[in-house]
């Protein structure tokens, strides 16, 4: 009977996913790299989560929750755990074995750390040429800032988020939620998977750069827009005025989108506004835009009829909007549970819990059942003995 591969070992029971079979690596920590690899995990990938002797850092994030952090759990779902130290030639030795079995292997080391290692993608795919190599950094493997520790709010910081995120006039202002980190996961995930399909045909791997810097200005491609001949400082904020927007409801606020014209005509008849709709000094998205002084307390006013809720129902279909929930109400949302998309897990240590399970939908291969990230240094013992390795230092 064969020996189980060292990436089998909490294979899954149930439907198998697009990339059941694949086999990954996953090196790196906090939060881009890790989710990237949970998303492979999701389409049915087999992932092993190698961490150093002192954890991946995010472990270490502040959680309400006594014996797990919340955050690492999050982001690092249906993966087996094990620990290596890579500067040891033992752990390094033990790597290599699960390279050379790997078909996509994930980091985000500073680009001058790799090689260090011994680790760089040149002496990995001369190991294993079908490796799809994916190196997830905050600034790109070249130019000046390439060895710079890149995070997500210093990118949002630095590309322009922040001051657009912010009022007119007013300072920059941080978006909370890891968007850029969350982001350049998604893009790792679609990159490592083309990778994958590319290989099919050339039978070779290849290297997958992701950044934070390239998933930062990816997000603004609709900002970035710089036409020949066109001054640089112009106006790149989409924001239509004053309407669209969150508003103060009677009780609780409310988010309105009134950008055409028959969601304005239903956004003015709804509340009583009917006179606005027909006002030709407010027939367009730009015009409300220069007159939102005159139109946004009217607005207010009447918006104090009911509660955010209740105009959430009132309008429907007919004016978009959603009443300002936390992101607990999501977990026992209608149609959060229809589509399926939260559901429960048993974790060795926090017991059953509820998460993210499902953010990708497949008709004829779903995909396996997720299960809990590990806890720290769990599966090293297994692996390392399916491996046939005996003995790695890792602590």
């Amino acid at each position: 009977m064969a020996k189980p591969s060292p990436f089998e070992l909490m294979r899954r029971e149930g439907p198998q996913g697009p990339l059941s079979g694949v086999k990954v690596l996953d090196l790196s920590a906090y939060i881009a790299g890790p989710y990237g690899c949970s998303l492979l995990a999701d389409q049915g990938a087999d992932v092993i989560k190698v961490e150093p002797p002192d954890g991946d850092n995010l472990r270490k994030y502040p959680s309400t929750l006594q014996a797990e952090s919340r955050a690492f759990m999050g982001v690092n779902r249906s993966k087996i755990g094990i620990c290596l130290d890579l500067k040891q030639p033992q752990g390094l030795a033990a790597l290599m074995r699960l390279v050379r079995e790997a078909d996509v292997l994930v980091h985000n080391f500073r680009p001058s750390v790799p090689k260090r290692l011994g680790i760089d993608y040149e002496q990995l795919s001369a190991i294993n040429p079908r490796l799809i190599y994916c190196a997830v950094t905050g600034y790109g493997e070249s130019g000046p800032m390439k060895d710079k520790a890149g995070y997500d709010q210093v990118l949002q910081t630095m590309t322009g988020m922040c001051a657009l995120q912010g009022k007119r006039g007013g300072p920059p202002e941080i978006i909370y939620g890891s968007v850029v980190d969350y982001y350049a996961a998604a893009l790792l995930a679609g990159g490592g998977s083309s990778a994958l399909y590319e290989r099919e045909r050339s039978g070779l791997g290849q290297f997958v750069g992701v950044s934070l810097l390239r998933s930062a200005l990816t997000m603004q491609s609709a900002r970035l827009i710089w036409a020949e001949g066109e001054a640089l400082d112009i106006g790149r904020d989409m924001r239509s005025g004053g309407v669209t927007g969150i508003h103060p409801a009677r009780e609780g606020h409310l988010y309105i989108s009134a950008n055409t014209p028959r969601f304005w005509k239903a956004l003015c008849e709804k509340t009583g506004l009917a006179a606005l709709a027909a006002d030709p000094r407010y027939d367009s998205v730009r015009k409300r835009a220069e007159h939102a002084a005159e139109i946004v307390p009217q607005l207010h006013r009447a918006l104090l009829a009911h509660t955010a809720m209740e105009w959430e129902a009132l309008f429907g279909d007919e004016v978009p909007c959603a009443a300002a929930r936390r992101v607990e109400d999501m977990f026992d949302h209608p149609q959060v549970l229809a589509e399926g998309i939260i559901d429960s897990i048993e974790h060795p240590v926090v017991g059953r819990y509820r998460g993210v399970t499902q953010p990708i939908k497949f008709g004829r291969t779903p995909g396996p059942a997720s299960f809990a990230a590990p806890v720290f240094d769990q599966d090293t013992d297994a692996v390392l003995a399916a491996a046939g390795e005996t003995g790695a230092i890792r602590r």
